[in-house]
This record gives structure tokens, C-alpha cells and sequence, in this order.
């Protein structure tokens, strides 16, 4: 009885195991926000990201109106609720690159990649490695501007999935 309880035990530690490492996450986003004007724009987007569960810490480029959003290990962030936080703020994204661990990503056949019950299509051929990371600019209407988002409608007007509002699905490029 013993022996069947301990391979038992065993079996559902290494299924626990393998289905952890299945996970993809983001370890770092990178936003450049729209619409500041000044230092206490900065401070109300930099206090929505830091208030968000799963972040570790923010840094901001002033310059630029970049902020660098590091995740905790085991967090399980979208983008999704990045965006929210900025709206929150009372602004908007335009441009948000997200890096993720490269031997996670799972390309299927459709030339998607699937984590946290979000779909990721990817728009161009292949995935650029660098360090074993992998940095994906996101797409989609409220991750670029309305500019550059409905110039990419006629630009990815064949990506059947590109001109739907879904929130769990995300349209995104491999950047170096």
C-alpha cells in the first residue's frame, strides 16, 4: 500500500513539475506611454504599475515616457492589465514590447502561441533569440497609436483575427 501511495505521489509531483515549466511569463515590459506632459503624469502611470499585483519594480525614462515594468518570478501578468494601469492613470500606450523566456514558446502550426488562456499570433516568420529571451512588440488597438493601429489594419488586413477587439488575443512581432 505503501509502494502505491509513494509512486502516486512521485507521478503527481512530476506531472506538478512539468506542467510548471510549461508556463511562459513575462519577466519585463517595456511602455511608452502617450499624453504626458509632466513629471506628475509620470508619477501617476509609475504608481499604477507598482500597485499592480505581480510587479516587482518600475523604472521610468523621463526622456522618453518609458517605463520598465519588472515581474516577480511566479507572476502571471498580461498585457492586458498593463494597458488597464495606464488607462487607469489616465493615459495611453504606444508602444509596448514584452520579453518572455525563448524555450517556452511554443509556435503552433496557425502561428500561434498560447500562455495564461491568451492567444499570441505572430505576425512575422520567426522568433529572434537573444540570451535566451525573446522580446515581442504587441500590435493591437491600445498597445500602439491610433495612428500606426489604422495603418496596420491595411497592413495585416489578411490576419483574419487582426481587426477583432478581443482581449485575450494578442497580434505581435519578434523585435531584436
Amino acid at each position: 500500500m505503501k509502494s502505491i501511495n509513494l509512486k502516486f505521489i512521485g507521478i503527481a509531483c512530476l506531472v506538478l513539475m512539468t506542467s510548471v515549466q510549461s508556463y511562459s511569463q513575462i519577466s519585463k515590459a517595456e511602455i511608452m506611454a502617450t499624453g504626458l506632459t509632466c513629471s506628475m503624469c509620470s508619477n501617476a502611470i509609475n504608481k499604477q504599475l507598482k500597485a499592480t499585483v505581480g510587479v516587482d519594480s518600475v523604472s521610468t525614462d523621463l526622456n522618453t515616457n518609458t517605463f520598465t515594468v519588472y515581474f516577480k518570478k511566479e507572476s502571471k501578468v498580461m498585457p492586458r492589465v498593463l494597458k488597464e494601469g495606464v488607462e487607469k492613470a489616465g493615459f495611453f500606450i504606444g508602444s509596448l514590447v514584452i520579453t518572455v523566456p525563448t524555450e517556452n514558446l511554443k509556435i503552433e502550426v496557425n502561428k500561434t502561441i498560447s500562455f495564461h488562456g491568451s492567444t499570441f499570433v505572430l505576425l512575422n516568420e520567426e522568433l529572434k533569440n537573444s540570451n535566451g529571451e525573446t522580446k515581442l512588440k504587441i500590435y493591437d488597438k491600445g498597445y500602439v497609436t491610433q495612428k500606426e493601429h489604422k495603418k496596420l489594419l491595411k497592413t495585416f488586413s489578411k490576419t483574419a483575427t487582426y481587426s477583432l477587439d478581443n482581449d485575450d488575443d494578442y497580434h505581435i512581432k519578434a523585435v531584436l
